[in-house]
């Protein structure tokens, strides 16, 4: 399953650095998740201090 990132992001980043296949990149509003590249590992959920990474 794929995860997403809702408009709670705060833009920190911590999601970025743990994800394990670079598919998040910073957007202009928040980061956003390349779903052809997300694993559904779920890391980033784990990083995200704000909770804003949901599965899809």
């Amino acid at each position: 399953m794929a995860f997403v990132i809702n408009d709670g992001c705060v833009k920190c980043g911590a999601c970025a650095g743990e994800c394990p296949v670079g598919a998040i990149t910073e957007g202009e509003d928040k980061y956003e998740i390349d779903q052809d590249a997300c694993l559904g590992c779920g890391t980033c959920a784990a990083t995200c201090p704000t909770g804003s990474i949901v599965e899809e």
